[in-house]
């Protein structure tokens, strides 16, 4: 699929259309594509047993809906260099959600970002090549926007991909 095919959320601006029920094939083709998102339309369509032409409209419909967000290759990031991985908790000022998480967009080794309730509000992820360098991105990157009131920093000794294996 080309980039340009695929969905972004409204957090781009992007208005999606309203959620469409998923049938047993569509299902079945989000599962093959999770597995292998090379997987060619010809074997999707054989997997699922329907034609080529149904397995590209379906798709191209679960791209247009925001289904399928993109396609990506999961990476293991101590292989490439980036052998330390923290989950930080961030305290942010009310209402400053946005401004926050343009802010760490920006980080590097920022993976996912998420506004969450409970004790803190925000939940980073993050992947570095070292402790220092995830020292640095706490105490100089992080704690400088001035929306973050504080931090926590929780240190990953080991970790699974609980996604499907291509």
């Amino acid at each position: 699929m080309a980039p340009e095919q695929m969905a972004e959320g409204p957090e781009a601006g992007i208005v999606l259309p309203p959620p469409r029920p998923l049938d047993a094939i569509d299902q079945d083709i989000l599962q093959i594509l999770q597995s292998d998102g090379r997987a060619s339309i010809r074997s999707v369509a054989e997997r699922v047993h329907v034609s080529r032409a149904n397995a590209y409209a379906r798709i191209n419909r679960l791209i247009e809906d925001g289904v399928i967000r993109g396609f990506g290759a999961r990476v293991d990031h101590e292989r490439a260099g980036q052998g330390t991985s923290a989950y930080i908790t961030l305290k942010i000022v009310q209402n400053t959600w946005r401004t926050v998480r343009e802010h760490l967009r920006q980080l590097p080794g920022a993976s996912h970002i998420a506004l969450v309730g409970g004790d803190f509000d925000v939940l980073l992820l993050v992947h570095t090549p070292d402790n220092r360098a995830l020292r640095e991105l706490v105490l100089t990157r992080l704690q400088a926007i001035p929306e973050v009131l504080s931090t926590r920093t929780l240190l990953v000794f080991e970790e699974e991909d609980l996604e499907p294996e291509g």
